[in-house]
């Protein structure tokens, strides 16, 4: 039987949705193996003079304990 670990996290970039999710998993990646999936739960568009200044997400990672 698989047991499945979901972690919830905040990422950011200043330049896409998209980079902020690739930023997320390298980021966890780094201390977690076996990511199967990141659903993105929440975006967040930071405004600065009008602009879109920074992306943000909230997502929760799945990743596959091993025993």
């Amino acid at each position: 039987m698989a047991i499945v670990k979901v972690l919830e996290v905040i990422a950011s970039s200043d330049t896409s949705f998209d980079d902020a999710i690739k930023s997320c998993i390298a980021e966890v990646g780094k201390t977690v193996k076996n990511i199967d999936s990141v659903y993105v739960k929440d975006f967040k568009v930071h405004v600065k003079d009008g602009k879109a200044a920074s992306y943000g997400i909230i997502c929760k990672v799945s990743f596959r304990v091993e025993h």
